[in-house]
C-alpha cells in the first residue's frame, strides 16, 4: 500500500470516528475530599452539596436506578431548601456533626451515624442548630412509573447504626460483619423495611485479612464508600477467575453497573479494621422499562 493510500485511510472519517469514540465504563471510582461542590435543588447559601455519583457527575447517565449520590454540608445554624421529589425514595446517613431532619409537619434531631429512609412524596430538608458542621450522605433512587406507591408515613423513622446488630449473611465469611440498615417493603431483616426500588443499604465491619468474596448482580447498581481503614476494591475483570483489585483508603467511592464483579479484601495486618457502607438498588429487566 502506498504511502499516500495509508494517509488516505488514516483520514477517512470512519477511522476517525472510531478513535473518537468513548465506551461507558462499568464501574466508577471517586475520591471524595477532591470532589467539587455543585449546585442541587435543596442547596442554600448554607447548605453545600457535593456530588460523588449520578447527577451533578460527568458520569451520570450510565446510571439507571440511582438518581444521585453525595454529601452534603450544612453550615453552623445554616439550613437546606425543602424538597418533595414524588418518584424517588432517598436514604440519608449522618457522617458527622448533629442536626434536625425537618420532615412534614415534624422535626427529629439527627447526630452521627443517624440513618433514615425517605419516602416518596415527603416534604423534607435538613437544617443545623449547632456550632459545627453537618455532614450527611444522601442518597437518591428513581422509582419506576409501574410502581404503585402508598401515601407517604406521616412520621420519619431515625435509628442509630449502634442500635442495630452485627451479624455474618449467608453465602459471605464471617470474617465480614454486616449491620442490616434499609431494605424493601416486603422484608423483615432490616432495620427499617420501606423502601421500593432499594434492596439493601447496609455496613460492613472487616476483620483483618477479611473479605466479602467477589461477586456480581444481574439487576442491581451498588455502590461502596470506604468510611475508615484500607485494602483493595475489587471491580470487574474476572477473566479466567481473576479479579480486578485497586488500592482503596478512607474516602473511596465504586459505583458498579449490574453484573460487574464487586467485593473487598482487608488488609491482612493485626488490628487493621475496615468499614463500608454499601447500597444496593433494582434496575428493570430488558422487558420491564418504562
Amino acid at each position: 500500500m502506498s504511502e499516500t493510500l495509508v494517509f488516505l485511510v488514516l483520514l477517512n472519517p470512519a477511522n476517525l470516528l472510531a478513535q473518537d469514540r468513548t465506551v461507558d465504563p462499568t464501574w466508577l471510582h471517586r475520591f471524595v475530599p477532591r470532589l467539587s461542590e455543585a449546585k442541587a435543588d435543596f442547596s442554600s447559601s448554607t447548605c453545600h452539596y457535593k456530588p460523588i455519583f449520578g447527577a451533578g457527575d460527568a458520569d451520570n447517565r450510565i446510571l439507571r436506578s440511582v438518581s444521585h449520590f453525595g454529601e452534603v454540608t450544612v453550615e453552623a445554624h445554616g439550613n437546606c431548601q425543602s424538597v418533595v421529589h414524588d418518584r424517588e425514595e432517598e436514604l440519608y446517613f449522618v457522617l458527622q456533626g448533629t442536626g434536625s431532619l425537618q420532615y412534614g409537619d415534624g422535626t427529629n434531631p439527627l447526630r452521627a451515624n443517624d440513618f433514615t429512609y425517605l419516602a416518596p412524596g415527603a416534604k423534607f430538608a435538613l437544617a443545623n442548630n449547632s456550632d459545627q458542621p453537618l455532614r450527611v450522605l444522601v442518597m437518591g433512587f428513581k422509582i419506576p412509573t409501574r410502581v404503585t406507591l402508598s401515601p407517604p408515613p406521616q412520621h420519619a423513622k431515625v435509628v442509630n447504626l449502634e442500635d442495630v446488630k452485627e451479624e455474618p449473611v449467608q453465602g459471605h465469611p464471617t470474617s465480614v460483619l454486616y449491620k442490616l440498615l434499609v431494605g424493601p417493603r416486603s422484608g423483615k431483616r432490616d432495620a427499617i423495611d420501606d423502601a421500593y426500588v432499594i434492596t439493601s443499604f447496609f455496613w460492613m465491619d472487616f476483620a483483618p485479612g477479611g473479605t466479602n468474596f467477589p461477586h456480581h448482580h444481574e439487576t442491581a447498581e451498588e455502590i461502596y464508600l470506604v468510611v475508615d481503614g484500607e485494602g483493595e476494591m475489587v471491580a470487574g475483570s474476572g477473566m479466567d477467575g481473576l479479579e480486578g483489585r485497586f488500592p482503596a483508603k478512607a474516602g473511596d467511592a465504586y459505583y458498579f453497573r449490574p453484573n460487574c464483579t464487586v467485593g473487598f479484601y482487608n488488609q491482612d495486618k493485626p488490628g487493621s479494621k475496615a468499614h463500608i457502607l454499601a447500597v444496593r438498588s433494582r434496575i428493570p429487566l430488558s422487558n420491564e422499562e418504562d
